[in-house]
């Protein structure tokens, strides 16, 4: 095997193919030379690799391309498994070479060697480091697939069941798709192969199926969770039955490591001795997993051990804590940021939480600080864009944790500024980055956009040679691309101080004197309320008792139960249980921390607090009273809402025109709305021309007619229709458009149709869903209105602290405000509160004002006052008549919409 050109590595290269041809791949001949060049092991030698390879086996002789590709493989195979230099390098000349391999193995010919590569190359994507790893995880389990359609277990039972095997490691560990179906593959996968790999015939690969399927057990979240781990830790029992300490001294440390996780995780018996159980197994483990000989898996057994002694129950607390610190602080000597950053990130956290609970505050606070830079920091590895943004929102989602200790920390130290900067860092990631990406060109001036783009690609371009092994050293371009973040960011925290850089002195400084913010927090024991002006050096802060978060569970539990279940007896008792919530949060309390002088509240609500009508919350009374004052009643000025105080923010920066003029209505698409019709139609007399309000009636409502409207040119949103929110998966909610009814046979668990009841089923490409409003331009919006059902409501059990709702799309979308509804709203109160609160924004009030007065009018006025009003409206006579009939149900001096289930639905979210 010879190439004209001299290349000092290709012909490296060649040595070792040759070496590796006439030893038939044996290790021992090949790692020695591989030992003496790690330095050639690079991306290059794989490119030359394929250069070479391609042409020369086009023109070898036929008969030897079998041969050739033969020693490719073992050779690949013996690359793939090369412990020392540059892993990912490796791993990479290890695919080049599978992939010339299969030039020549293809499925016709050689079908067994074909399906052996396949095989192979699957186990190289699964170890692959460069490139996204839910991507490599996916070409894995295809390459297994492809193999597995060759190697049938009838044909090659041991081959099959091999790579069933490794087929149900990838399953293990997927990313994309539904992770409980992942894991029911995976534990499918172990199964099949132990149908061949009896304890009897195949001991030894038999316990290490027995093993993997216990960790699959472990994390498994279909079915009950207890009898899980039950059978988690007879999969490991019966592993250790073969994989004994004198046999296989590392396979039984490694399965006592897993036999502890299960202990500590066993709901089955009692606590404490389950957890006596785990600390021996970690022990026992340690034995053998020494530092010196297995660094990362000492590192781990050493996290997994300090976690089992923060829990331990038998024992003086204080020691168990003590040792939890010293178990995690030797993991930490390992597990460093550099080398480790994921890992380092866990032992982090679990270190500030063990600190807290030994009330050694200030070194709680170093834990967390460095916990949540880690997480700041690999959420910025992140690019936007790049199609994996809900990495983010995982990693939000683990690590909340994080941002919650070090706000409870931050205030046992008294540091009460940097807390409310952790709790608006812990919020809206995603949201906030979104939109300071779509709103760059309007927040910062030209030549500052210019070098933050130059940033942005600098960057991005560097992150793609990292990722997919383009980089000539990695270690220096991640040096690199971490000095232009810092660069970038330093640039735009002169501007802005947003996301990380989040500064509460800034943000409180550009308070006017009469606005009052109320932010709400839950952590893991209790509710904090920040209340803050621009006269407040610092928030103010309450905190609740514990039984008032056990209170507010209990009251929420309550209320999704009666309105999910018990509609009416929920929207009757709905005054009721806003007293309970006005007590369980203390709002008067709250309240009085407020000055007079304040007459404008905005409330940043937190979790499921988002889910309620706080602006109707009940002061200054006693459960069970006639009467009261309300929220809205001491800010006179309006009660808005915003979902955090980076949103505010950011709205802020968002110059909108302030004519009332540029409308753009949806009425009625769905043809079932009785009193659609008279809102649309008095709401657009109100709008000046030129240009006509562009109005689309009924059928002519569809998607496509929306995606032909040119929706970036309108001032007004006004969407009259029905709403439904997904609480299952809400990015799945949608405001119903024309001809979006299917039948309700249509698949309802399909990616296309959403069934919304055993009735009605939904066509999600014929409807506007929140995916699809974020792709939204709406640069001249000042104001979206979702008149229809539950346009406000979120994903409340998100722990990534993420808004995710009708109004968050539309945020990020480009409007500074929206009016949303939280519940299922009754469609005459509806179509006159519309109609008044447009009345109000015609005579320039704010957008709350205007609201909460329409709010007000609808809740206070008599039937004879209504019909009144509608009499002066530009109604024919035909929709006069719908009015007066609906009315004429009531008394004259009656109260028709009095019950806050009529007027409290709607609130203002943003500007």
């Amino acid at each position: 095997m010879t190439c004209s050109p001299s290349d000092a590595q290709l012909d490296f290269l060649l040595d070792v193919l040759q070496a590796s041809a006439d030893s038939e791949g044996d290790a021992q001949i090949v790692y020695p030379l591989l030992a003496n060049n790690t330095d050639k092991l690079n991306g290059e030698l794989a490119e030359k690799w394929r250069a070479w390879s391609t042409p020369f086996l086009a023109a070898a002789e036929a008969d030897k391309t079998k041969f050739i590709a033969a020693d490719i493989l073992n050779l690949s195979n013996r690359i793939q498994e090369f412990p020392l230099g540059d892993k990912a390098k490796n791993i990479e000349i290890a695919i080049t070479g599978y992939e010339v391999a299969l030039t020549v193995f293809t499925r016709d010919q050689f079908p067994e060697e074909w399906a052996s590569t396949q095989n192979n190359l699957g186990s190289a994507y699964y170890k692959r480091i460069t490139g996204e790893k839910a991507q490599n995880l996916e070409d894995a389990i295809a390459c297994y697939q492809l193999a597995l359609e060759v190697r049938t277990r009838k044909a090659f039972p041991m081959d099959w069941a091999s790579t069933q095997y490794n087929l149900g490691i990838a399953y293990g560990d997927r990313i994309t798709g539904e992770k409980a179906q992942n894991l029911e593959n995976a534990i499918a996968c172990y199964q099949l192969a132990l149908e061949v790999r009896t304890r009897e015939a195949f001991p030894v690969h038999w316990a290490s199926t027995q093993n993997n399927l216990g960790n699959v057990y472990c994390n498994r979240i279909t079915g009950e969770k207890a009898q899980n781990l039950e059978d988690a830790i007879a999969c490991y029992q019966l592993a250790l039955e073969v994989s004994t300490r004198e046999a296989f001294p590392v396979d039984w440390a490694s399965t006592q490591t897993n036999l502890g996780n299960a202990y500590y995780e066993r709901i089955t018996g009692e606590k404490a001795q389950n957890l006596e159980n785990a600390i021996a197994c970690f022990q026992l483990a340690l034995e053998v997993l020494t530092r010196k000989r297995f660094p990362e898996q000492w590192a781990s057994t050493q996290h997994n051990l300090g976690s089992a002694y923060y829990e331990r129950i038998t024992g003086e607390k204080a020691q168990n804590l003590e040792n939890a610190i010293a178990c995690y602080q030797l993991a930490l000597e390992v597990r460093t940021r550099d080398k480790f950053p994921r890992d380092y990130l866990d032992t982090k956290n679990n270190l500030g939480f063990a600190y807290r609970d030994a009330q050694n505050f200030p070194e709680a606070y170093q834990a967390f600080d460095a916990a949540i830079k880690t997480v700041e920091f690999l959420r910025d590895e992140i690019l936007y864009g790049s199609g994996v943004e809900e990495y983010k929102t995982k990693l939000a989602e683990k690590y909340n944790p994080s941002y919650r200790g070090m706000v409870e920390v931050s205030l046992d130290l008294t540091n009460i500024t940097e807390a409310i900067e952790y709790v608006e860092r812990s919020k809206n990631q995603n949201l906030v980055d979104n939109i300071l990406s779509r709103d760059l060109k309007t927040i910062f001036p030209p030549e500052v956009v210019t070098k933050l783009e130059q940033y942005r690609d600098e960057i991005a371009i560097g992150q793609y040679q990292i990722q997919h092994g383009k980089a000539e050293n990695p270690t220096a371009l991640a040096q690199r691309l971490q000095e232009l973040r810092q660069q970038r960011n330093d640039l735009q925290d002169q501007y802005l101080r947003i996301g990380s850089s989040f500064n509460f002195e800034q943000f409180h400084n550009n308070l006017d004197n009469h606005t009052a913010i109320v932010e709400f927090y839950i952590t893991e024991n209790k509710l904090l309320t920040f209340i803050f002006t621009n006269t407040t050096q610092q928030p103010i802060v309450w905190q609740s008792e514990a039984q008032d978060l056990k209170k507010l569970e209990k009251w929420r539990n309550e209320y999704l139960q009666s309105y999910n279940n018990e509609k009416y007896d929920w929207q009757n008792d709905l005054s009721n249980r806003l007293h309970s919530l006005g007590e369980i949060l203390h709002i008067d309390d709250i309240i009085q921390h407020i000055s007079p002088e304040c007459d404008r509240l905005i409330l940043i609500p937190h979790q499921v607090l988002h889910l309620f009508p706080l602006h109707a919350l009940p002061i200054n009374s006693h459960h069970g009273e006639a009467t009261s004052e309300i929220l809205m009643d001491r800010f006179p000025a309006g009660v808005s809402y915003a979902p955090s105080c980076q949103l505010l923010q950011l709205a802020k920066t968002r110059k909108r025109p302030e004519e009332f003029t540029h409308l753009f209505a949806v009425q009625n698409p769905s043809a079932d709305l009785d009193y659609t019709t008279i809102e649309v139609d008095v709401i657009k007399s109100y709008f000046k021309e030129p240009p006509k309000p562009e109005v689309l009636v009924e059928n002519a409502a569809t998607k496509a007619a929306i995606d032909r409207k040119p929706l970036n040119t309108y001032h007004y949103l006004h969407f009259s229709c029905h709403g439904y929110f997904n609480f299952q998966e809400p990015r799945k909610s949608a405001l119903i458009l024309a001809n979006a009814d299917k039948s309700p046979a249509a698949e309802p668990n399909s990616e296309r149709y959403l069934r919304i009841s055993e009735e009605e089923v939904v066509d999600l490409e014929k409807c506007l869903t929140i995916d699809e409003v974020f792709d939204l331009q709406l640069e001249q919006c000042r104001l979206v209105t979702l008149s229809a059902c539950e346009t406000g409501l979120i994903d409340y059990t998100n722990i990534s602290d993420e808004y995710i709702g009708l109004p968050s799309g539309f945020l990020v979308a480009g409007t500074p405000a929206v009016v949303s509804s939280l519940w299922m709203v009754n469609d005459l109160s509806t179509a006159l509160l519309m109609i008044k609160f447009y009345q109000n924004l015609r005579e320039q009030m704010a957008l709350a004002v205007a609201l909460n007065q329409a709010q007000f009018w609808l809740r206070d006025s008599t039937q004879a006052q209504l019909l009144t009003w509608s009499m002066q409206l530009p109604l024919d006579n035909s929709l006069m008549k719908k009015i007066e009939q609906a009315l004429d149900w009531f008394n004259s001096d009656e109260q028709p919409f009095k019950n806050p289930y009529y007027w409290a639905a709607f609130c203002v979210i943003g500007e």
